[in-house]
């Protein structure tokens, strides 16, 4: 039986799952812990022996990874959270191990081609996925093409500068996206009101996470509340820009912090309409929320592998 896997490198957990040459229930799914006894390569190794089967012929793996990735090329620049992984050449490392075609991607473009493939994306030519969680990531479709840039870098859409000489971004930049409305910038926000003496039920919590100021929001408190539609003012200013940029016809927000609902989603479209410079820009425009949740990048690394290494 002739297979692809789907390989979603995470901060966390690497997850490998078996698909069968049509359709997007896995065969076969297993996860494990990044970081063990054994370097992250290895353990990537390891993660495809365990799952090869007799009875199935690998056609190519499709493997996702945080981080600036040169997708045409196979090499992962530098990866979050792990230091190591410099200008490393994984394609080329796992193709002669398992002599098998790898295709690689950065993970929010992967998340991006499964939103548009298989979940609230698909039919349209022209789109924008953001993932709002620790970090900010995206992904571009234009004319029904990813949008790679000239070393596969294009995309990063959480680096968009928000606030000149804003706070300090994970990428040691000031004022992106990311340093304003990620996971952790939310987190920083609360945290730094309660110590300026603001009331809040979160205020026992030395710094809440995103998930514990959503609850909180959802409850009623005013400071959390106050926090998700502040990130959402910034998601949506960042968001008009897209729209002059890239004029998609559906803009999909992915990733934990959309958990949140209307509390972000409704500041986030009123200042997309604020922001914008003609109203023409959201004529026909629809702004939702991501449909795959989780499987999104494995199934984009899916889709790039099939289209790649098509079953011959």
């Amino acid at each position: 039986m002739k297979v692809y896997y789907a390989i979603d490198i995470g901060g966390t957990n690497i997850r490998i799952a078996t698909f069968p040459v049509d359709g997007i229930q896995p065969l076969h799914l297993k996860k494990i812990s990044t970081f063990g006894k054994t370097s992250v390569i290895n353990r990537l190794s390891q993660l495809i022996m365990d799952q090869k089967r007799d009875d199935e012929d690998v056609i190519a793996i499709g493997i996702d990874a945080p981080g600036p990735v040169d997708s045409k090329n196979g090499i992962i620049f530098s990866c979050p959270n792990i230091r190591e992984w410099v200008n490393l050449p994984l394609k080329n490392l796992m193709e002669k191990q398992f002599s098998v075609p790898i295709a690689l991607g950065n993970d929010a473009n992967m998340a991006a081609l499964g939103e548009w493939y298989f979940g609230a994306g698909k039919g349209f030519h022209d789109l924008v996925y953001i993932t709002i969680s620790t970090g900010i990531g995206g992904g571009v479709i234009l004319d029904d093409q990813l949008l790679l840039g000239s070393k596969g870098l294009a995309g990063e859409l959480g680096h968009f500068t928000v606030v000149p000489d804003g706070p300090l971004c994970s990428c040691g930049q000031l004022g992106h996206l990311e340093a304003l409305a990620s996971g952790p910038a939310i987190a920083k926000y609360v945290a730094a009101q309660i110590s300026a003496g603001r009331a809040s039920v979160l205020s026992n919590a030395s710094l809440p996470s995103a998930k514990d100021i959503g609850i909180a929001a959802h409850a009623g408190d005013e400071l959390a509340r106050e926090s998700i539609q502040r990130a959402g003012k910034y998601i949506g200013r960042a968001i008009a820009d897209y729209l002059h940029v890239y004029n998609p016809s559906i803009v999909i927000l992915g990733g934990g912090v959309t958990q949140s609902g209307e509390i972000l989603l409704e500041p986030i479209r009123v200042a997309v309409e604020k922001y914008v410079m003609s109203p023409v820009y959201l004529e026909d425009l629809l702004i939702t929320t991501a449909q795959l949740g989780d499987n999104a990048g494995l199934l984009g690394v899916l889709s790039l592998a099939r289209k790649n290494f098509p079953d011959r």
